[in-house]
């Protein structure tokens, strides 16, 4: 036995633990073996689609971070350690066995919504990416003769009759407007308006694509107003290319003023250089009876003069992510030619959808594609649809729904100052419930659905939603309004 200095009698074993740290390692020694959670039935659906390492190794992962909050004392929890585990290892492995991209329902009336991927596909176009994903394809031959052929000539042919002009396709339309500027102007001067400086989304500006070109931009006029004779002032031995963009996510209003397109044109002409519009939307002939005929179309452009002009092939389009260049027939070729044009093409899968989608407007089949078709869906219409979804959940326990009017967007960087009437789902959360966890709780279902909060009101647009995803939007909500409460 061992005494201490002052001769008081020392334990043979070390002096007590506190509460805590014997608390600690009880919950240490608790926790399951990974052989042991290997061996239990919640493994079994994890191991029937992944390798065991995999599963393992999740495993593992998940009982480190609960020995660490352990150690830490952030977890002091004595309760079920394997329902926690096989929670964590959920979260982290069922995206290798689902993957992160999958479908939502768009209840927020924004019908070009560039987060939720702008436009979905007709069903002609998703089944030529079926009939094409999984075979092989002519897709640079030419059956006929058994030689190398182009791919271009899947989008080339439709896009000419379509638009009146040759055109080709590269993935985006920033690519399309960074390509025409790399074999137009680079080494030289672009002369653009200050007003027509603008950012298109998650912090990329068309300065920074235009200089990335490796042109130069010479920046003429204000903010608001740019005349004719600043274009013509600017104009020197280093100018090679006028450029137009349209302001297709914003609007400016009050003491504004630019050149119309035939002036530029004609002042391009005179002085041999290209002018080169980014038009953005995309809008085509025929459109106005979807409401979407106040943008500009590809082909008022062209007949004005425009000697090259891009624009988005999943915007007004109504097509897959692309972006198409439209013009006069020498320099589309000629851009056709500049070795970028090779790093910026699309696949099989696009041409495939895009093709589907230009044969569609050639023969006026604008029902066809679901933006045209839900930007022409009438309030009436949506309106009759609301009172049927309201009623229905009011039957399943959803205890305040109601229709009330409101707007849609177009969005995607279209029509910035449109609004279409629209009839909407409005709901006030549950007591105990505030409108951002209903939203929220809503985003966590199963297809996750997305919805908008007005003045602590949940409110569900109808227009962007297809009918055959009202069942789940109905118990989506459901399920929602029943979620735990504070």
């Amino acid at each position: 036995m061992a005494w201490s200095a002052r001769g008081a009698r020392l334990s043979d074993s070390n002096p007590p633990e506190s509460g805590t740290a014997s608390e600690r390692r009880a919950i240490l020694r608790s926790l399951p073996s990974v052989e042991d959670l290997l061996r239990s039935s919640d493994a079994d659906s994890w191991l029937a689609r992944l390798p065991r390492a995999r599963v393992a190794g999740a495993v593992r992962d998940a009982l480190a971070e609960i020995r660490a909050e352990v150690l830490s004392g952030e977890r002091l929890s004595t309760g079920r350690h394997s329902d926690e585990v096989w929670a964590r290892v959920g979260t982290s492995i069922a995206p290798l066995v689902r993957g992160t991209l999958r479908p939502v329902i768009n209840a927020s009336g924004v019908v070009l919504h560039t987060n939720l991927g702008r436009a979905p596909l007709s069903a002609a176009a998703v089944q030529a990416i079926a009939e094409t994903a999984g075979r092989y394809t002519n897709l640079e031959y030419e059956v006929t003769t058994g030689r190398r052929g182009k791919r271009d000539s899947h989008c080339g042919g439709v896009l000419a009759a379509l638009l009146g002009a040759p055109a080709i396709v590269v993935n985006n339309n920033a690519a399309a407007i960074f390509l025409v500027l790399n074999e137009l102007a680079r080494d030289g001067e672009v002369v653009i308006s200050r007003g027509e400086l603008i950012e298109i989304g998650d912090g990329f500006r068309i300065p920074e694509i235009l200089e990335a070109s490796q042109a130069t931009l010479r920046e003429v006029g204000t903010t608001n107003r740019t005349r004719l004779g600043d274009y013509r002032r600017a104009i020197g031995p280093r100018t090679k290319a006028l450029i137009r963009v349209h302001p297709s996510n914003f609007r400016q209003v009050g003491f504004t003023g630019r050149p119309s397109l035939a002036e530029l044109a004609a002042l391009a002409r005179s002085e041999s250089v290209p002018l080169v519009e980014d038009l953005g939307s995309g809008c085509l002939p025929g459109l106005e009876e979807t409401g979407v005929g106040a943008e500009p179309t590809v082909a008022e452009s062209l007949s004005a003069g425009v000697d090259v002009v891009t624009f988005s092939g999943d915007k007004l389009l109504g097509g897959p992510q692309a972006g198409i260049i439209a013009g006069k027939g020498d320099l589309v070729r000629r851009i056709r030619r500049n070795p970028l044009f090779r790093a910026l093409r699309v696949d099989k899968l696009i041409l495939a959808a895009l093709s589907s989608t230009i044969r569609s407007h050639l023969a006026g089949r604008h029902e066809d594609l679901p933006t045209l078709r839900f930007a022409k869906i009438s309030s009436s219409r949506l309106a009759a649809r609301a009172r049927h979804i309201v009623r229905r959940m009011e039957a399943m326990g959803v205890p305040d729904a109601w229709v009330s009017e409101g707007e849609s967007l177009l969005g995607g960087g279209s029509t910035p100052m449109l609004g279409l009437p629209a009839a909407l789902v409005s709901i006030r959360p549950p007591a105990g419930l505030t409108a951002r966890r209903l939203e929220s709780a809503l985003r966590a279902q199963d297809p996750p659905v997305i919805a908008r909060i007005e003045k602590e009101t949940v409110l569900l647009d109808l227009r962007t939603v297809f009918e055959t995803e009202e069942d789940d939007l109905v118990a989506a909500v459901v399920a929602a309004t029943a979620a735990p409460r504070d």
